[in-house]
């Protein structure tokens, strides 16, 4: 059994999943999508690794502004984490992603990848720190139900 980690955007979702011990988080794709409201295939695609990886745990990356405050990306983000209860009947945890992407950007740079390459990897690599970050914390997080 799997976790999977999920850092939702506008336009795309970047998905990492873990080792089957749940030891270590691994980035696996961006999904992307032309509009923000068109989730259909994105949830689809989602389906798809959740069954092709034996996935039972969902950590979404709770997009919080850097002084705790919630503002519209939360709105739009716990819809999308009700619509993949929904649809996977999976539990969703919810998971403080505040500068994941700066962080994503620092490793982009220590691994040597080009800043114009930066933009195609960081989804993803933020879902692998959010899942990360959930794994090193899951005595303490709170699921916010």
């Amino acid at each position: 059994m799997r976790i999977m980690g999920l850092d939702y955007g506008s336009k795309t979702v970047g998905v990492a999943l873990t080792d089957p011990l749940q030891i270590t988080a691994q980035g696996l794709e961006i999904i992307r999508r032309k509009e923000e409201n068109k989730l259909r295939r994105t949830l689809a695609r989602i389906e798809e690794i959740i069954v092709e990886n034996d996935v039972e745990l969902i950590v979404l990356g709770l997009p919080k502004n850097m002084d705790g405050t919630e503002g519209f990306r939360v709105d739009a983000t716990m819809e999308f984490r009700e619509k993949l209860e929904r649809r996977t009947g999976l539990k969703v945890v919810m998971m403080d992603e505040r500068l994941t992407t700066v962080e994503a950007d620092e490793i982009m740079d220590e691994a040597g990848i080009k800043k114009s390459e930066h933009k195609q990897y960081v989804d993803m690599i933020a879902a692998q720190i959010i899942l990360t970050d959930y794994l090193n914390n899951r005595e303490n997080v709170n699921s916010r139900d």
